[in-house]
């Protein structure tokens, strides 16, 4: 029975090798000591397209590893199989040819009976078609999440977008002592120009006062948003009282130039608009609201005065 014993475990290694090699994932073995590898899996010449003769020690290994992954690989693992902690780690290995691959290193941490690492075993997988399907999850979220921003009808920023940047801006505004203006803009008797035109027309309308809307907010900075309906908001960074002012009496002349036709309007025989505009350079205490109401208030009084006029604290006509 005990001298059998012996080709009965030679028998088993075939086995257990003939599995291991018949595995897409890489099985490998490196001696600590040495650190050099006892055994590296026939398949890692097809995965990665280095010989499989050219694996020879641990530097092998690192080199094979892409630049931007090498260092934080390195380091963890290192730091990892000195403690003793099994550790996975995905990386992209670099192939003859530069191009990469992205690889999961699961590796097994060997102890000595005195505690001493003895060696590490392991296997590669070749997760390359799961990291691109990750990726183009992620663009995709990234995707959604922009789309989630933006107006559908209009493909300005939406009501959500606009909440986020006025927060921002005001906490800018505050830190730096600049003023923010705040331009709101509401459509001049749009229910009519549905009622006359038909809901189609409307919403080419809209998407024709937004493209306005936003090229006169032209700088960087600028936010053009549809609040909703046909409310719109310009967010103005550092732009003082009367900037502000000129930036609505430019959307007053691109409205114009646009000239859509509106018969029923009771102000003109084209599209106009009336505006809130607001400025404000945040105190410690103010709070964001604060300006948005004082926008609409100030749209409120344009919209009382006539309509198609822009108010700031006085009221300025189209002229």
């Amino acid at each position: 029975m005990t001298a059998a014993l012996p080709s009965v475990y030679d028998d088993d290694k075939d086995v257990y090798r003939t599995l291991l090699e018949s595995t897409k994932a890489i099985p490998w073995k490196i001696d600590w000591a040495t650190m050099r590898f006892a055994y590296v899996g026939p398949q890692i010449e097809a995965v990665l397209g280095w010989s499989h003769g050219s694996w020879l020690t641990v530097n092998d290994w690192a080199e094979r590893i892409h630049p931007e992954d090498r260092q934080k690989t390195l380091d963890f693992c290192v730091a990892q199989s000195q403690q003793g902690i099994d550790h996975e780690a995905d990386y992209r290995a670099l192939t003859p040819d530069g191009d990469y691959v992205w690889i999961r290193d699961v590796v097994h941490v060997v102890r000595k009976p005195d505690g001493s690492v003895d060696c590490l075993v392991g296997f590669m997988f070749d997760i390359s078609e799961r990291k691109r399907a990750e990726d183009k999850i992620l663009q995709l979220q990234k995707e959604l999440e922009a789309l989630s921003y933006r107006d559908a009808l209009t493909g300005i920023a939406n009501r959500r977008m606009f909440d986020r940047i006025l927060d921002v801006e005001w906490g800018k505004a505050r830190a730096l002592g600049e003023p923010l203006s705040l331009v709101i803009v509401d459509i001049d008797y749009f229910k009519q120009y549905n009622d006359r035109y038909g809901h189609p027309q409307g919403d080419a309308c809209l998407r024709e006062v937004a493209r306005v809307l936003d090229r006169a907010a032209s700088r960087t900075r600028d936010l053009c948003a549809r609040l909703g309906g046909e409310e719109f908001a310009l967010v103005l960074p550092a732009t003082d009282a009367q900037a502000a002012l000129g930036v609505a009496e430019r959307c007053t002349r691109l409205l114009a130039r646009a000239a859509l036709a509106h018969a029923g309007s009771s102000v003109a025989p084209v599209v106009t608009c009336s505006m809130g505009v607001a400025t404000l350079i945040p105190g410690s205490h103010d709070q964001p609201g604060h300006l948005l109401d004082l926008a609409d208030t100030r749209l409120y009084q344009a919209k009382k005065a006539g309509r198609n006029r822009a108010v700031d604290g006085a009221v300025h006509g189209a002229g």
